[in-house]
């Protein structure tokens, strides 16, 4: 730690500390400060309620800091947080790029940032389409446990929008399986014949994928393998985004 850390930096470091350890010693030791420093800030935390006592003698988070961070979980504006990410995405890969949303079984674009490109693709903030046939919907169905998507099955249906989309149970294991392993997830036609896209999973601050982001061309423009080769890009910038959220690996 800083000779030159002052009173404030101190608290802050203290109050980082015991949210992540609930022990004084495993807090005194993240910290770098004295005993009796620690044990001076901890007290003031727990007089303003932003840290609790438990039975057992550890710390957990106190009344006043989960409603502050309630109040800020419900002003958080997603569009607003990750549109420099993704015009920096736009700059650096030259195409389409959407972050959406899951809302019940589909998915809700939130932003479209084009390119200098002369068209266009077929998409709009607003709409909504289908989680299987979609690359971010796919990122999304990849945290889906078995069970998570059996039931996406029976109620959807998996109808296909294309004659490339899934459209089956097996389908959707298999698309889920292959984000988890790869970490991104590809729509190749799958859901408007022509346009294809590279997807990668978007993290909130419980870790839960509850948005996805994408880069998508046309297919006469890049090969299947051109296009994964834009999955870095795409990786790296949805972890930005997550981070941004609070999520933290």
């Amino acid at each position: 730690m800083p000779p030159s850390t002052n009173a404030s930096e101190k608290t802050l470091l203290v109050l980082s500390a015991v949210l992540e350890h609930p022990r004084f010693t495993d807090v005194v030791e993240a910290t770098g400060l004295a005993k009796a420093t620690t044990h001076r800030i901890l007290s003031t935390l727990v007089d303003r309620g932003f840290v609790s006592v438990g039975s057992n003698g550890t710390y957990v988070p106190g009344p006043t800091i989960l409603s502050l961070a309630g109040r800020a979980l419900q002003r958080i504006d997603i569009s607003a947080i990750a549109q420099p990410i993704v015009d920096e995405l736009v700059a650096q890969v030259q195409c389409t790029v959407h972050v959406g949303v899951a809302n019940g079984d589909e998915i809700i674009y939130l932003i479209r940032a084009d390119s200098d490109k002369p068209y266009r693709m077929p998409s709009r903030v607003g709409l909504a389409i289908p989680m299987h046939t979609s690359g971010i919907g796919k990122t999304v169905l990849s945290g889906y446990t078995d069970e998570g998507l059996a039931r996406y099955a029976a109620r959807t249906g998996v109808p296909p929008r294309t004659e490339h989309s899934i459209r089956d149970l097996e389908g959707l294991r298999a698309a889920a399986a292959a984000v988890r392993e790869r970490g991104f997830a590809e729509d190749d036609e799958e859901n408007e014949p022509g346009v294809r896209c590279v997807a990668a999973p978007v993290r909130d601050h419980t870790g839960t994928i509850k948005y996805g982001l994408s880069i998508s061309t046309l297919t006469l423009e890049h090969t299947p393998e051109q296009v994964a080769a834009m999955a870095p890009y795409a990786i790296a910038a949805a972890e930005k985004i997550s981070a941004a959220l609070g999520h933290t690996p």
